[in-house]
């Protein structure tokens, strides 16, 4: 494209495309579920739509289609290492379960759940199970569901008791580098994994100290009636897992490996193959299943019939055992390639840029920057109820500001977390919202209240902003930072 043409893009040129995608996600994410009680739009249909009207803009502009498939195609490849992450991830967690490691660990989880302190350990104990299978949703059902279970036989407070299981699921799954949130996030803006996940404990951090202080407190201000109760749930869940693995201490080698990995900084995709390599191993030694079923999980993923001596399976075994494989995590490589299809397009005529640029011409300081990418970042995500989108449309549309203002990209993607996936259980017309209500039996407005870690992440995120902590202004910037 010659400077001529550049020239001859205008705000509203620019506007168009981005006005069409926001249309079209709030008829399709919106609207149709909220108020015409229809199916919503897959977000893979919404980003295809938008990018098919973007492309044919362009060609109406005159961009010939060479230029707009480069444009596309060197977005892709920028994002190409994280969609093996992601790929890679899907293998550590079937690699896992099926040696044995996460069936290990959820067991003694389980297990350590003292009822005195039961709104700490509600907390705690997702924060484990989110860290090793990366997903707040799975932790809620399977280990959030048992604890439910347990407060509900001992007459805690079930409101806080929910708030405490969604605020450990999620801190873990910010924590985690298995999370395909906390993956996307880091891509969207072209951050290295660990140094996003090293940005986040700045905010994440201090709010989860506040969110256990306050739960141990209301330990003494609502305590459980009955500390000798105990659930039926709890025995059948624990004398299932240990009928389907056997347990050793070096079934901890593969996420040990993951961790020196994290501290030493080693390549995300190699570290993660070979705790995938190690897991397969140990499965082979420790446990009984069949050669088949192994490939079969690093394939597919583990299903628990692959246990054919155990009977009766409990329902919220197979929740969370029936997972992993390669295809783990098809469906957001997808929507990352066709969000990227769109965002390659209309990067382009350098939309997102020129919109921001207009739109927020009176952030002039970095705070005021950092602050107004929270709040855009809170509006996506209550407008579309999925984090993908959100980290994609709102970390394209502030990368050039950040870098202009010389905040290390790192500081993006964590405000695209910390006012993206943080308060998705705080609008209660997400998905994950109503999640949370069928799953843990609890309505909306008993339990958000409760949810101390994002109400305090919330507060925390911008007051570090303001006063300029942990947005490593002072530090020497390194690539991908």
């Amino acid at each position: 494209m010659n400077k001529i043409r550049e020239q001859k893009i205008t705000f509203f040129q620019s506007l168009l495309p981005v006005a069409f995608l926001f249309l079209l996600i709030i008829y399709g994410l919106i609207l149709r579920p909220v108020f015409l009680k229809q199916e919503a739009l897959p977000l893979e249909i919404v980003f295809l739509s938008a990018s098919i009207f973007a492309v044919t803009q362009l060609r109406f502009l005159g961009f010939a289609w060479e230029e707009i498939q480069t444009s596309i195609i060197q977005k892709l490849t920028k994002a190409l290492p994280t969609l093996f992450i992601l790929f890679a991830i899907g293998l550590i967690i079937g690699s896992w379960i099926v040696c044995g490691t996460i069936p290990m660990l959820v067991y003694y989880g389980i297990k350590i759940i003292n009822i005195r302190y039961i709104y700490v350990l509600a907390f705690l104990v997702p924060v484990i199970f989110s860290t090793v299978t990366g997903t707040s949703w799975g932790s809620i059902g399977t280990i959030g569901v048992v604890v439910m279970g347990i407060a509900l036989t001992v007459n805690a407070h079930l409101g806080i008791t929910a708030g405490a299981i969604i605020g450990g699921a999620y801190f873990g799954d910010k924590m985690s580098p298995l999370s395909d949130t906390t993956n996307i996030a880091a891509l969207a803006v072209e951050v290295k994994l660990y140094d996003h996940i090293h940005s986040m404990m700045f905010t994440t951090f201090p709010s989860a100290i506040i969110a256990i202080s306050s739960f141990f407190v209301m330990g003494f201000i609502f305590p459980a009636e009955n500390l000798s109760g105990t659930t039926e749930q709890v025995e059948v869940t624990l004398n299932s897992i240990a009928s389907m693995f056997s347990f050793s201490w070096l079934l901890l080698i593969p996420p040990v490996i993951i961790l020196y990995g994290s501290v030493r900084k080693k390549p995300t995709i190699p570290v993660l193959l070979t705790s995938t390599v190690t897991a397969v191993i140990l499965a082979f030694i420790f446990q009984n299943f069949r050669f088949s079923d192994v490939i079969q999980v690093i394939y597919k993923g583990f299903d628990t019939k692959m246990a054919f001596w155990v009977i009766n399976v409990p329902e919220n075994i197979n929740q969370l055992f029936n997972r992993g494989g390669l295809y783990e995590l098809s469906e957001p490589i997808i929507i990352s390639i066709l969000v990227f299809l769109y965002i390659g397009t209309i990067d382009k005529i350098n939309a997102m840029t020129t919109i921001v640029e207009r739109i927020f011409r009176f952030a002039k300081k970095r705070s005021t920057v950092i602050v107004t990418s929270l709040l855009s970042s809170a509006i996506t995500n209550a407008m579309t109820s999925n984090q993908y989108a959100t980290s994609f449309v709102v970390g394209d549309a502030f990368i050039s500001k950040y870098d202009r203002l010389k905040i290390p990209r790192k500081v993006l993607s964590r405000s695209l977390e910390d006012y993206g996936t943080m308060i998705e259980s705080l609008v209660p017309w997400t998905t994950t919202s109503v999640f949370i209500v069928a799953t843990l039996g609890i309505s909306y407005a008993e339990y958000w209240h409760w949810q101390i870690l994002s109400l305090t992440n919330i507060i925390v995120a911008p007051v570090l902003a303001l006063a300029g902590i942990g947005c490593f202004y002072h530090k020497k910037k390194t690539k991908n930072e």
